[in-house]
């Protein structure tokens, strides 16, 4: 059969669609890159917060409507949304072949030859059925990949549904993933992206942090260029963890905060570890360390009984810090989690109000840090070219893909995608920055 696989929410989502590719196309299947010519088509969804479930409802629905045109069209919807709205799926789109928990992925090729019998099809298996590795399919550009160290998580935050849908953490054994990174390496990837959903707290289920052993172990690694670690809570940020990042040469100097507020009164509610205290010694510890280190962060606003005093320290806090990149979500109370059944729940315009002025502080700060780059000569790595402009989308090291923004480059001599250049910033916009190779400013 003819599949087309949609991966929607996060890359570690992504890993897992590349690992259920894989078996389809060990089964015999092949792959398409459109719906409208596949077979069936297998929607793998998020179902984080209110955004991301409207996204894969509607996607389901678009894909559903195919049928008009092929009525033999199987639709198979697997993920977060899947395990987390098993019955509403089943209940309110009918059309829909088959719904399967994470927990089934391994099933998938067995499912979707009895979607194609003619059964509808529901499988929920436990949760930690879900594979923490295995043989993969590389969906990314050949030249960056992600490496997915852990499933799950033990922090329970209050807001937070991902232990619901994704069970407590289990972290992959350490040489399961050198050798997933060792394979990718040899595949061509210079860029290894490590993720999990709290990638600081890897190997705490088996007794022993294991965050810098892995970081140097991937270090080590013949072939990678850049490693990239996307999330560090601020209470686990150790001095072993900085000065791993600090001495790993192939570790970029980036890191992304999830800190969601600063107020201890809110952090307390949101059942976070640390408070403030944690946060300021973490950003502290890591700028003197690690001088020009790019610092990302995540923040929620509205959350229930967030006072304007305690909004207003928001924003200072904001002021004060002046991160590289920020996003402020307006918080959104999922179903089953503590938060949303605290009193103070806040108007969703209210809520929108203030994630919108937070936004609008960032990005005065975002403007003035991206113009001191002009002048500058950067590092980057060629993602690709834009067909429109025909400008070179690249990255710096200060840059993760399709999180960031792109270094713009014009050039009259070809750049390849996965190769590095040195380029000079000539101009700046809120979040790209526009420049040519050194060799052409000469």
């Amino acid at each position: 059969m003819k599949i087309a696989v949609i991966s929607l929410g996060c890359p570690k989502n992504q890993v897992d669609a590349d690992v259920f590719c894989h078996s389809m196309l060990r089964a015999g299947h092949t792959t398409v890159a459109e719906p409208r010519e596949a077979d069936a088509v297998i929607i793998n969804t998020c179902g984080f917060i209110e955004s991301a479930k409207a996204e894969a409802i509607e996607t389901i629905l678009t894909v559903c409507a195919y049928k008009e045109e092929n009525p033999n069209l199987k639709v198979i919807v697997t993920g977060c949304l899947a395990e987390r709205y098993r019955q509403q799926i089943r209940e309110e789109m009918p059309e829909v072949d088959a719904v399967v928990g994470i927990g089934s992925n391994a099933a998938l090729p067995a499912i979707l030859e009895r979607v194609a019998g003619g059964e509808t099809v529901e499988s929920y298996g436990p949760k930690t059925a879900l594979a923490l590795g295995g043989a993969r399919v590389i969906s990314t550009p050949r030249h960056f990949a992600y490496l997915k160290i852990a499933e799950g998580c033990n922090n329970r935050c209050h807001y937070c549904a991902i232990p619901m849908i994704r069970g407590p953490l289990r972290s992959r054994p350490l040489e399961d993933c050198l050798a997933e990174a060792r394979w990718l390496a040899e595949e061509g990837v210079k860029e290894l992206i490590v993720v999990a959903q709290d990638p600081t707290a890897y190997g705490d289920d088996q007794g022993k942090n294991q965050i810098c052993e892995l970081l140097r172990g991937l270090n080590a690694i013949e072939g990678l260029v850049w490693i990239r670690l996307l999330y560090a809570y601020p209470e686990r940020i150790t001095d072993e963890f900085i000065e791993t990042l600090a001495s790993c040469d192939k570790v970029v100097k980036y890191l992304d905060l999830p800190i969601q507020h600063c107020n201890d009164e809110i952090l307390k509610g949101m059942n976070r570890k640390g408070g403030r205290a944690a946060v300021d010694s973490a950003i502290t510890r890591l700028r003197a360390a690690i001088p020009g280190i790019v610092l990302r962060t995540t923040l929620i606003a509205g959350f229930p009984g967030e006072s304007e005093e305690q909004f207003e320290e928001l924003c200072q806090f904001v002021h004060d810090v002046r991160f590289d990149r920020l996003g402020c979500f307006a918080y959104s109370a999922e179903e089953n989690t503590v938060a949303a059944t605290m009193p103070g729940q806040i108007e969703e315009e209210e809520k929108q109000r203030r994630a919108d002025r937070i936004m609008d502080l960032q990005s005065r700060i975002m403007g003035e840090k991206q113009a001191a780059r002009v002048g500058q000569t950067v590092r980057v790595i060629c993602d690709g070219v834009d067909e429109e402009t025909g400008l070179y989308l690249c990255r710096s090291a200060a840059d993760a893909p399709e999180i960031d923004g792109n270094v713009c480059v014009s050039s009259e001599m070809p750049l390849y995608p996965g190769e590095f250049y040195d380029i000079l910033i000539e101009e700046s916009d809120l979040y790209d920055l526009y420049g040519v190779p050194v060799e052409s400013a000469e």
